[in-house]
């Protein structure tokens, strides 16, 4: 491991200091209670699904006033003792059988109920894949391999979902319908950019807003191949979406709870008690990671040189998705892609320092969150032996952090309002 100047730490410190407290405040713990609406005359049953929902189940438990009961479906590590609510951990990024085996619970967990009983939703990023259960005449095996081809095509989280809400017996809007007549309320934690509720988890409970033209439009454009069952389906009955008409639709309420702009917000609140300028740049940027780290390298260095009238010190903060179109075979999520790229963008130039984590505490499917980065980090990597260029063209930037040690590991946060990026420019 080669050491990092000490000079520098201080920096590093503060940008872990903002990110850990962006997390906390995203919480479910710490703002599951003003959203709750009062117990029904009935029952109330819980479901959802997303990578915050063990933790969120928990709250609900701790925080609802009368009896509940129900299920969750959450990745697979991110559990959370729940006395009430069973918790099934699943695969994610790739729907797995636990899941579909889960979904299924689920959908007949709903079924059946009145008008006097409640259906509490958990949404969490995540959700699309946790509860995945395949229309009649598709096996998951097939849902899988498209699932996969659009993670590796780099498809932006929208589009994904517009074929994934096509594709489940539960998104758009189908657990909502298999509720009625009971009304749905959805308490949901956002990891999408524009943090809309048809995007959230493939919109379980919401007005469908895909369709099998659009979910086709998605895999021709990203060249994914059509197999020919998956083909029969979407030009079958069986595909077209609920009426956004329905009067599940109506009689349900959807509340967002927290989204990257909570985590950037306190971010900025962090960076202000310190006497440093926050510039709250959006928490909807997408693209690809590392086209991203080049252009907030330039804005960076920019800053730095006092080409710009923002004032320093400064702290630039960001959120959203950006993707990865995997062609190498390294390590490494979207956060340690932008990064590197990112470090070779302000490679020797002192004042600059960046943090970038993903809130779940897991980057792409790796064990760290992300890392952090500053102008000498291109150079400690060659003295590592590593050539950093090289590793970001084989999608490697996991190993150079690792030889680092700049690596930032939380493990699972329990929350998820997706990528959070922080550039201290001194």
């Amino acid at each position: 491991m080669i050491p990092h100047p000490n000079e520098a730490d201080t920096a590093r410190r503060f940008l872990r200091g903002c990110f850990d407290r962006a997390v906390e405040v995203c919480r479910p713990d710490r703002i599951l209670a003003g959203h709750l609406p009062p117990p029904p005359s009935g029952r109330t049953v819980v479901v959802g699904a997303g990578k915050a929902a063990a933790s969120m189940a928990a709250a609900l438990e701790a925080q609802w006033p009368g009896p509940l009961d129900g299920l969750v479906i959450t990745r697979h590590g991110h559990g959370h003792p729940c006395a009430r609510v069973r918790v099934v951990e699943a695969g994610h990024p790739n729907p797995d059988a636990e899941g579909e085996r889960a979904a299924a619970e689920l959908l007949r967990l709903v079924g059946g109920l009145g008008p006097d009983d409640l259906v509490l939703c958990l949404l969490s990023g995540g959700g699309s894949s946790l509860m995945m259960l395949p229309p009649d005449g598709l096996a998951l095996a097939e849902v899988k391999a498209v699932n996969g081809a659009l993670l590796r095509s780099g498809a932006p989280i929208g589009d994904m979902n517009r074929v994934r809400s096509v594709l489940s017996r539960l998104g758009g809007g189908r657990l909502a319908v298999a509720a009625w007549p009971a009304p749905v309320v959805t308490l949901s934690i956002s990891d999408v950019p524009g943090d809309e509720p048809a995007t959230i988890a493939s919109g379980p409970t919401v007005p469908p807003v895909s369709s099998p033209a659009l979910a086709r439009a998605v895999l021709d454009r990203h060249r994914i191949p059509v197999p020919e069952r998956l083909a029969a389906f979407l030009d079958s009955a069986a595909a077209r979406p609920p009426d956004a008409d329905h009067p599940a639709f109506g009689a349900g309420r959807f509340r967002l709870m927290a989204s990257g702009l909570s985590a950037l917000n306190a971010a900025a609140d962090t960076a202000r008690a310190a006497g440093i300028e926050p510039l709250v740049l959006g928490d909807a940027i997408e693209g690809e990671a590392r086209q991203v780290g080049t252009v907030m390298a330039g804005i960076a260095r920019s800053i730095r040189q006092g080409g710009t009238t923002i004032p320093r010190p400064c702290l630039l903060l960001s959120g959203g998705e950006t993707s990865v179109t995997v062609t190498g075979h390294g390590r490494g999520g979207r956060n340690a892609e932008f990064l590197l790229s990112f470090a070779l963008g302000i490679q020797e130039v002192e004042g600059i320092a960046a943090i970038a984590c993903d809130t779940d505490g897991i980057d792409g499917s790796e064990d760290n969150a992300g890392a952090l980065a500053d102008g000498a980090t291109a150079g400690r990597a060659r003295a590592a032996g590593l050539d950093p260029a090289d590793r970001l063209g084989d999608n490697d930037a996991h190993t150079v952090f690792a030889a680092l040690g700049d690596l930032v590991v939380t493990g699972p946060t329990l929350t998820n309002v997706n990528d959070f990026r922080a550039v201290l420019i001194r």
